[in-house]
């Protein structure tokens, strides 16, 4: 059951970043393009429109809403898109994952967060 599971969400995440790069393709109608930068911001975001915490109804949006999403973009691209975007996600998801540089880019932000919350704090004082 729990290699299914991973299988799936391998899935998932394969069918987002098909997503995601046939929102940036040129040959997909602009209004397509919004939906698919939508449906792949939603389902990579940690911000759900129900919260996970509720039981049930909050992975319900995450197990319907963005599946749906998915098959609705893929009918509305044109094929001829969705296969290149296939072939870049594969690319993508082939490309092996550096966590120290991910580690330097989030402590970039948090370091730029704490300078801003500083800066934030210091207006409000003066």
């Amino acid at each position: 059951m729990f290699d299914s599971l991973k299988t799936r969400a391998r899935q998932l995440r394969q069918h987002t970043l098909t997503v995601y790069f046939a929102a940036r393709d040129p040959r997909t109608p602009m209004w397509v393009r919004v939906l698919a930068a939508l449906v792949a911001a939603y389902a990579l975001s940690p911000i759900d429109l129900i919260p996970d915490f509720i039981p049930v109804l909050g992975y319900l949006d995450d197990l319907v809403l963005v599946p749906l999403g998915l098959a609705l973009v893929v009918r509305l691209t044109p094929p001829e898109v969705i296969r290149s975007a296939r072939l870049q996600a594969e690319q993508a998801a082939a490309r092996p994952v550096s966590y120290p540089a991910a580690a330097a880019v989030i402590a970039a932000w948090l370091l730029v967060m704490w300078w801003l919350g500083r800066w934030a704090l210091a207006a409000v004082r003066s």
